[in-house]
């Protein structure tokens, strides 16, 4: 998965997390619906690994960390790019523009990417 789709999927779950907060404001005690887009996000980026039979403990930990690695680095990075995103927008202490507008900023950065 290009990085580019991993971002748009991270700032799909921010989203989400926006509006079940704003569900749970709203209606406290309420049901909140998740999609699940944490689980599918890990299942679509994650290498599924293969351990030979034989592989010590050290060995395994050392194929996960080296087939593992390079994906949940991409994640996080994507997941602080929106944060500082997030961040700037707040300690500029604008008003004018919501987090909402700043994820949808960013998905359509990304998504205008793909296009070029």
């Amino acid at each position: 998965m290009e990085q580019r789709e991993i971002m748009q999927k991270v700032v799909g779950m921010l989203t989400e997390a926006l509006e079940v907060r704003r569900q749970v404001r709203e209606n406290p005690g309420g049901q909140v619906a998740l999609t699940g887009a944490v689980s599918a996000l890990l299942a679509e980026t994650l290498p599924r690994i293969r351990l030979p039979a034989d592989a010590g403990g050290r060995a395994a930990a050392d194929l996960i960390a080296e087939e593992l690695g390079p994906t949940l680095v991409s994640i996080a990075n994507c997941f602080s790019f929106a944060f500082v995103q997030l961040a700037e927008v707040h300690d500029e202490g604008r008003t004018d523009i919501s987090a909402a507008d700043v994820l949808r900023g960013i998905s359509l950065r990304f998504a205008n990417e793909a296009e070029q």
